[in-house]
């Protein structure tokens, strides 16, 4: 990896970081939070691409498991990936690489812009909601001692949100696109 690589990885994660501020909003249903830093998550794969936003998103899992607050509500700590939610933190590394290998695949400079921003929604759905899921629900199935169909239902209290997330996402991505052509180079 280039220093340009490094530096735009290190950058989006301190963006996952920064949307942690954010406090977050319990549905009380299952023990899993809402927070804006998936958001974040969805955002670096569009962006940076499979690599690089999948490194964002390790640097940030690797700022948590050192002890530094970096989640929602100031928590971090090896005490986390001991917690039902642990499943979602570390599936935002391969959402981020599946967002981004799917940006890649989908999204080409010389497509319309609203071509573009279909194909950074496909891909922030796919990894930044159903591989991102996938992680979180099975292990807090395992986790929390629940059937995992009771974990699944559970959860789709959190798609729209999610959904919202990916809009959002798909909309950075084409601004980006547009406005840094370069900086996408993701291949």
């Amino acid at each position: 990896m280039s220093t340009r690589d490094l530096v735009l990885s290190a950058l989006f994660a301190a963006i996952i970081v920064a949307l942690g501020l954010l406090p977050p909003i319990s549905l009380g249903v299952i023990p899993v939070p809402i927070t804006a830093q998936s958001l974040g998550v969805m955002m670096a794969g569009v962006v940076l691409g499979g690599k690089r936003g999948a490194l964002a998103a390790l640097i940030v899992v690797l700022l948590v498991a050192i002890g530094l607050p970096v989640l929602s509500g100031g928590r971090g700590g090896l005490a986390v990936f001991a917690a039902p939610t642990a499943g979602f933190l570390i599936g935002w590394i391969f959402a981020a690489l599946v967002t981004g290998y799917m940006s890649e695949l989908l999204v080409k400079p010389e497509q319309s812009s609203i071509a573009q921003g279909i194909g950074f929604f496909i891909a922030s759905v796919a990894g930044g909601v159903v591989v991102l899921y996938a992680f979180g629900i099975a292990y807090l199935a395992l986790a929390a001692h629940i059937d995992l169909s009771k974990a699944f239902f559970g959860s789709l209290a959190f798609v729209p949100g999610d959904v919202v997330k990916a809009v959002v996402a798909a909309l950075v991505g084409r601004a980006v696109m547009a406005g840094y052509p370069l900086l996408p180079q993701r291949g």
